[in-house]
């Protein structure tokens, strides 16, 4: 029997409701859906790695729904995850290839990342401009006696192709601990 349809967003709303003013956020631990790469994310790399990572969550979300094991929201380029084990990704990636869809797919890996207290803040511009808002969010740790630690983490609110840069809305995310 299906239940109704999973919205991680919804469900973590603490977590992405970012301002344009720097806060500290607790963020929990989750599985996601992950690509390395490199370069800009409006190069031609990053659009054929994000192809990969959503042909896998749909194709996994659509498997999923069709075999009664529930829907979900497909995130914003977060490939979040809740399910246990890597079978769902064996699955995806076996009918991609099947389909003989381009390879960036077989790059996409389940992980656990667990960032704990954030500073966050919402970026509204190109992402040339982002340094400007990380300079804000690193002045908040610094005044709250925290230092950022771990990766830069982008959450893409904004599709470049189709939203003009002046446009884009981004949330920055650093994980912070004690100096």
């Amino acid at each position: 029997m299906m239940t109704d349809k999973l919205d991680l967003y919804r469900q973590h709303k603490d977590e992405y409701a970012a301002k344009k003013t720097p806060a500290l956020v607790k963020v929990g631990p989750a599985k996601y859906l992950t690509i390395a790469g490199r370069g800009a994310p409006g190069g031609d790399a990053f659009q054929a790695a994000v192809g990969g990572l959503y042909s896998m969550a749909f194709t996994i979300k659509m498997t999923r729904k069709l075999s009664g094991k529930g829907d979900y929201k497909v995130c914003h380029l977060e490939g979040l995850w809740w399910a246990p084990g890597k079978a769902d990704l064996a699955k995806a990636r076996a009918a991609l290839a099947a389909k003989g869809k381009p390879p960036e797919f077989k790059a996409v890996k389940l992980e656990r990342i667990a960032e704990g207290l954030c500073v966050q803040a919402l970026h509204v511009g190109p992402f040339a401009d982002e340094p400007a808002t990380v300079a804000k969010m690193d002045e908040l740790a610094a005044a709250e006696g925290l230092k950022p630690h771990g990766r830069h983490h982008e959450i893409y609110l904004s599709d470049p192709r189709r939203v003009p840069p002046e446009r884009l809305r981004t949330i920055l995310r650093h994980p912070v601990r004690k100096k």
